[in-house]
């Protein structure tokens, strides 16, 4: 398989730092094979070579002496590993489904920063711990925001943080490849979406039923459009429906689907592919389709985040995300 990169998504050159940025200090030291850089700022898990490879990564692999751990083995909200010539970034929120609390928000842009100083690593792997790939915004933690007497100012920056996140994949300088090894939803299908390449699984249905919880999807949808064209993204914004992994496939979400044990493991192959290509190129390949498909993404993006923000305010979003966390069918007015 070539490593033909899907259209990433366009950012203007003035917005996006880290294209050409030089990596700080050539990366970490040669000398360790197995730890990532030390980090005040962050609680990324740091692993020995000893590692196993992750439940949702499990496959026919045996040399596994620089695969990432098992990520049920440690509380870190999220797990990076390097294994030459990738890295793997994993959620790790697995009894929440993964769910993006602001945390691991903070830790995944933290991850990504990482991986993109670290000279090793030619392509980034992300995934999901658990049975899920990822489940969206933690409403546990908007509807606590909800409760506030002023919550607007929490869900402009929220907002902000999540367009952030989703710019700075689009930005990456290095191939990201979503190995989605379980549902993606609302909030984790932008990851996806803002992911290069895509390898599905069986499990790995997709959705953004954001209207059913009162909510709008204003920094996914621009994404959405962007990768399968307006038609079908009105029909999955709009109906706020589930589909599954052959129809996300058939759609152009996913470019492959493989068993979910399987699914890191091919994964990785992809990366291993991309890394085949000299550094600049890839780059620089980012940067032209950035530059000249996606021309006014960051744009939309920007005016998503403030729909998203505003949307979240109104009475049909509390009750919304009230009625899913309580089970319950929503009353609208």
């Amino acid at each position: 398989m070539v490593c033909g990169l899907r259209s990433v998504g366009s950012l203007h050159p003035a917005s996006s730092p880290c294209l050409l940025r030089p990596r700080v200090g050539g990366g970490v030291a040669a000398s360790s094979t197995s730890s990532i850089p030390h980090l005040a700022s962050s609680n990324l898990q740091r692993q020995t070579i000893s590692a196993r490879i992750p439940d949702v990564a499990r496959s026919t692999y045996s040399a596994t002496p620089h695969m990432i751990t098992n990520p049920s083995s440690s509380d870190s909200l999220v797990q990076v590993k390097v294994h030459e010539p990738a890295g793997t970034i994993v959620l790790n929120r697995a009894d929440r489904r993964n769910a993006l609390s602001r945390a691991l928000i903070a830790d995944l842009r933290q991850a990504l920063d990482d991986l993109h100083r670290e000279v090793r690593v030619r392509a980034v792997v992300l995934t999901g711990s658990g049975t899920a790939f990822c489940a969206g915004m933690d409403l546990h933690e908007m509807h606590a925001t909800s409760q506030g007497d002023d919550p607007l100012p929490q869900w402009h920056s929220d907002a902000v943080v999540y367009r952030e996140l989703l710019e700075a994949m689009l930005r990456f300088p290095k191939p990201i490849i979503a190995a989605v090894n379980g549902p993606a939803v609302a909030g984790g299908a932008g990851l996806v979406l803002a992911s290069d390449l895509v390898i599905g699984s069986p499990e790995s249905q997709f959705g953004l039923p954001e209207p059913k919880r009162g909510l709008v999807a204003g920094m996914v949808s621009p994404l959405l459009v962007f990768r399968i064209g307006g038609g079908k993204a009105a029909e999955l914004l709009l109906t706020g429906r589930m589909i599954d992994a052959a129809e996300a496939h058939a759609a152009g979400i996913y470019h492959e689907l493989i068993a979910t044990d399987k699914v890191w493991a091919r994964a990785n192959e992809v990366a291993s592919e991309c890394a085949q290509s000299a550094p600049s190129a890839l780059q620089l390949t980012k940067k032209m389709l950035n530059e000249t498909i996606g021309e006014h993404l960051s744009t939309l993006l920007s005016a998503g985040a403030a729909t998203s923000a505003t949307a979240r305010t109104t009475a049909a979003a509390a009750e919304g995300v009230a009625a899913f966390l309580q089970k319950r069918p929503p009353q609208w007015d």
